[in-house]
Order: structure tokens, then sequence, then C-alpha cells
């Protein structure tokens, strides 16, 4: 959810786990608060200090989709994660710390989906992040700044690297734009009710290095996007789950739109248009109209592998279509994530990302 909203679902169902469950709410999501901070209108982001944990809020992450280009010929997609989440609000020492971490690791190709994930308890030193400079890890799994803490973007430039029991990457990013405040000045609005998170995105980045896939080795290059997202209550009790879409189109504009579906059959989007040199334009709520055209059975479910995305206001009007209709995450708490190809009035790649079905 990213983007909007990233993962939700997985995060959630981590800390249903984790600390007892909750009674109400999409994976708990739809409850209140609970004595957590609440997102608000009106803040500023201060980087880079928002870059560093929100432990007074329940929920958090780290998110990064990479498509890209082997050497092969092939197209590939990469995704690594860092959720955090928190039985209770603060931070404590050792294992008194109340908070949990779990990180996702994926690559995708034409015919194959590798994926691995990792648990941590909070406080002991085997994950977390850090700033001046940026490091976040659990494990061995890192996303690191390798520009100097000179007060500079501490996103500006990272290695990410990750590995699973049959596969492997080892990333470079450098960023060509500017972060991106999502929603309204970063207060990203996901229901009728008014949840919301704080959000923002790094989509401008060049990523170059090499996979490690059984039996090969394949150099890469492409576009990658980076989502972080905090909140204590993102969902109303009644959404189920999201389709989260993240868009480079050939001509240097980028979108970021999700659809959260209710019990009822019905939906609410919204997301950001992003012009080439970074301005975001909010999209009014709803206006953005996400409908899937072609669905494929995916491990015992029907999952939409493509869809029609209009948005009148800049006169879009695409199709995106899966690299690989088999882009199911077998963690613990299963979802589908994969790279997408964009065909209509404007072209380019993406990723999407589905939970709830």
């Amino acid at each position: 959810m990213n983007a909007s909203i990233r993962s939700i679902l997985v995060f959630g169902l981590l800390v249903a786990s984790a600390v007892g469950g909750y009674a109400q709410g999409f994976a708990g999501l739809g409850s209140t608060a609970q004595g957590f901070a609440v997102p608000k209108p009106g803040l500023h982001f201060q980087f880079p200090a928002d870059h560093a944990p929100h432990p007074d809020f329940r929920i958090e992450w780290w998110y990064v989709t990479a498509n890209l280009k082997g050497n092969d010929g092939l197209d590939y997609g990469v995704q690594w994660t860092l959720f955090r989440s928190a039985a209770a609000p603060g931070e404590e020492a050792g294992w008194s710390s109340p908070q949990v971490w779990m990180g996702n690791a994926a690559i995708t190709t034409p015919d194959r989906q590798f994926s691995a994930e990792r648990l941590a308890r909070g406080g002991i030193g085997q994950a977390g992040v850090t700033i001046s400079p940026f490091d976040a890890w659990i494990d061995e799994w890192v996303l690191r700044a390798t520009s100097a803490p000179d007060g500079s973007d501490q996103l500006s430039e990272l290695t990410m690297s990750a590995t699973g029991a049959d596969f492997g990457y080892q990333l470079s990013l450098d960023a060509k734009g500017p972060v991106v405040s999502q929603g309204d000045n970063g207060y990203s609005v996901k229901s009728a009710e008014g949840q919301a998170s704080y959000y923002y995105s790094q989509p401008f980045y060049s990523i170059s290095g090499t996979l490690q896939l059984p039996g090969k080795t394949v150099e890469v290059t492409g576009k990658a996007w980076l989502d972080r997202e905090w909140s204590s209550q993102p969902l109303a009790a009644n959404q189920k789950g999201w389709d989260w879409f993240s868009l480079h189109f050939d001509d240097g504009s980028k979108m970021m739109g999700f659809r959260l579906r209710d019990t009822s059959g019905g939906g609410f989007t919204s997301g950001t248009w992003i012009f080439p040199d970074g301005r975001p334009m909010e999209i009014a709520t709803n206006e953005l109209r996400i409908n899937p055209l072609k669905t494929a059975s995916v491990r015992g479910r029907d999952v939409p592998v493509q869809w029609r995305l209009q948005l009148p206001s800049k006169n879009l009007d695409i199709t995106v279509s899966a690299l690989n209709n088999e882009s199911w995450v077998d963690s613990q708490f299963p979802y589908w994530e994969g790279p997408i190809r964009i065909s209509g009035n404007h072209a380019g790649v993406g990723y999407l990302e589905m939970t709830g079905y």
C-alpha cells in the first residue's frame, strides 16, 4: 500500500498473529486506533527524520518495487519490503519492545515467481531503521544509503539486497527526481469515513545490478519506486482488500492509484498524478476508474491480471497486463504482486499489488 496503501493485509495479519489479533475490520485495520497516534491533515514532512520509524503509530513500511530489463533480453520485477507493527505505542529496548518487524523479498520472471520472508522482534537489533546515514534491515537484507550524511537527501543513493532459498539480488538505486508527497500534501485518505495515512514516495530511481536465479546470474537495469507510509487505522471496517498500481509512463510522468474494495461490492479510489519534474497532482476521490478486464486462476483464486484504468482529467485510458499471471507471493500471509506492462494512449511499465482475493 504503499502506495496509497501497501500490503496492509500482510502487515495487519502479522500484527494479529503476533499480538493476539484485532476484533474488527479488515485484518484488524478497521479497528479503533487504541491509544496510537492518528494521521491528521496539515503535516509537513521533515527529512531525514521522517525516513525513520514512527513508533507512536501502529503500522509502517519501507517498500521498493522495480521494473527491470536483463542482459538476456527478458523482463523482470523485484520487490524489497520492511514492515513495522506495534502492539503498543512507543519503543523500549530489548525484549520489552512492542515492535514486530517483517520483511518480504521477491523476484518475478516471465514464467516464475521467487519469494521469501523474514520475521523479527524489535529492540534486539535483528531489524530496524536508522538515519544519517539511512539504513533499513532485517537480518542480512538491507536497504542502505551510500551517500555521505551531509544533510542531503538520505534516499538519493541506495543499495538494496536480499536472498531466498533459490534467488538473490544486489542492486543500486540512484534518484533522478525529488521525493513526492502523496494525497493532500502527504495526507492520503483511504475511505469515505476518513481513515487515512501519511504517505510519500521516491518514484524516480534508476536501478542496476545483478539477479541470482537458478543456473544463472543476470545483469539488469530499470526503474524503481520507493513508498513510505504509516498510520494506525488506515481502513474502514467494511473494506476487504485493495488493488494498488504504481506506473512509470514513457513520457516521464508517473501515477500512483488504488482501489479499496468493500463488502457491498463497491470501492474507493484515489491516487496522485506525478509530472516529469516531480510536481504531484492529487486525483479527486473516485475520479480514477479502475476496472478488471481479465482474470486468471492463481492458487485456486480468481485474480484479475488485466485492468482498464481511466483518468479523464489527464485524458488517460490504458490497459495494464501482468508480466506473469502467477506473481503470487507465497509467504505466511500470501498476496499477489508483480510487474505490469502498460498499453493504450500511454505506454510504460509499473507494479501491481492485490490483496483480499
